[in-house]
């Protein structure tokens, strides 16, 4: 029998501990043999609680115990999840984390550790709850140079902008519904702000190129600005808008980004709504392929990183190969890279069309009948600097997206 402890016994980690117990049978047989919580690590106290028995409050109850070989981190945050992953790993004990910002920021040095020390640093959940993209990227896709990875990678972002795209309703109002329906953090800024989002591509870039990719270097844009009426634009065109962090390949390097884009209805995430979030990847030999599922929540994040539990005791005698270098890929500037933009501008299209045609070129008005006083421009694909330096100068700019 092996024996796991759960660092956080929140949302997740209680999750983790019901999964196991509710398919305790199944993943027996899918690990070769009994998982089995021997310890629960928090601070708070949960009286009452059918696992008891199981708290501890010490992480040197879990360390100095020669018969945990898992250990679970579900605690969220930087420290002291870093410092109690680290001690674990070293003490020759595998590990898996759902927490996307203890991967981004520290992802590097506890795989190197972990290599060292012959175990396992596993995050399926890191990225897309319960889609299991990471496990797909490290397996089912290693014969592919990956080029492209863009996704709707949070659940709070994509409920929001479906809110408003289909009941009109402004960013305020659905964000406090999303709060009380806790779908949205009480203070959701990593949401809103796409910071949640920025960690993820990182993740998953540093995972197909090799090279730690700094969060903090990727230009990350949120959905607080996105309103109704940017949204009837969108409609008139046959387009949504979505939240998407993406990753190309460029030369031997990524470019990566995080803002919302205006979604052609042939793209294929175009028809991801609510709290779903999915993931596009386009290799070199397999072409196309999408991810899609439930990228939050207490059961399905909990399941992902059960299977990393099932993968780390079917591997317990070595490590699998989970890699990327501590060496920084070098990002090229953002400015040279292209798209089309939609422009949203107070005025009259027929006085103004020749201004936004000196701007940024030819290009096609868009008009939405209940809203007077302005309109919509489509440029032709420009660069990202072209487009900045004609934008800051534009009288009356109220909005812009990209295309995609």
């Amino acid at each position: 029998m092996v024996k796991v402890a759960v660092m956080g016994y929140g949302t997740i980690g209680s999750g983790v501990v019901k999964v196991l117990e509710t398919n305790c049978d199944s993943i027996t047989v899918k690990a070769g043999e009994p998982i089995e919580v021997k310890y629960i690590l928090d601070l708070k106290d949960f009286p009452g609680d059918p696992h008891e028995k199981l708290f501890v409050k010490d992480i040197n109850a879990i360390l100095n115990d020669p018969e945990v070989k898992v250990v679970v981190e579900t605690m969220g945050g930087v420290e002291p999840a870093h410092t109690f992953v680290k001690n674990c790993l070293e003490a020759g004990k595998h590990v898996t984390t759902s927490n996307k910002a203890l991967v981004a920021k520290c992802g590097a040095e506890l795989l190197s550790i972990a290599k060292e020390k012959n175990v396992n640093f596993l995050f399926e959940a890191s990225v897309g709850g319960g889609i299991p993209i990471i496990r797909a990227l490290q397996t089912s896709l290693t014969a592919d140079v990956v080029e492209e990875i863009t996704g709707i990678m949070n659940g709070t972002t994509n409920y929001i902008l479906t809110k408003i795209e289909q009941e009109g309703s402004d960013f305020a109002d659905v964000l406090k519904e999303a709060q009380e329906l806790g779908y949205a953090e009480a203070n959701p800024t990593d949401d809103v702000e796409g910071y949640d989002a920025c960690r993820k591509i990182a993740i998953l870039t540093s995972l197909v190129c090799g090279k730690y990719v700094d969060f903090e270097e990727i230009y990350t844009e949120g959905i607080t600005k996105v309103t109704p009426e940017d949204m009837q634009y969108a409609k008139a065109m046959k387009r949504t808008i979505k939240l998407l962090a993406t990753s190309r390949k460029a030369a031997d390097t990524y470019s990566a980004m995080v803002a919302p884009f205006m979604l052609e209805k042939e793209h294929p995430l175009y028809n991801v709504h609510g709290v779903f979030n999915a993931v596009f990847v386009h290799g070199n030999m397999l072409d196309d392929a999408m991810f899609y599922g439930r990228g939050a929540g207490a059961l399905p994040t909990a399941s992902a990183v059960v299977a990393d539990v099932v993968d780390m005791v079917r591997n317990s005698d070595h490590n699998t190969g989970t890699m990327w270098t501590d060496e920084k890929l070098a990002m090229p500037e953002l400015d040279a890279v292209r798209h089309a933009f939609f422009v949203r501008v107070k005025g009259d299209e027929n006085a103004d069309k020749a201004k936004l045609e000196e701007a940024f070129g030819k290009g096609v008005i868009v008009k939405v009948p209940a809203l007077s006083g302005e309109f919509g421009y489509v440029t032709g694909e420009i660069s990202e600097k072209e487009f900045a330096e004609a934008y800051e100068k534009l009288e009356g700019a109220i909005s812009r997206y990209r295309l995609a």
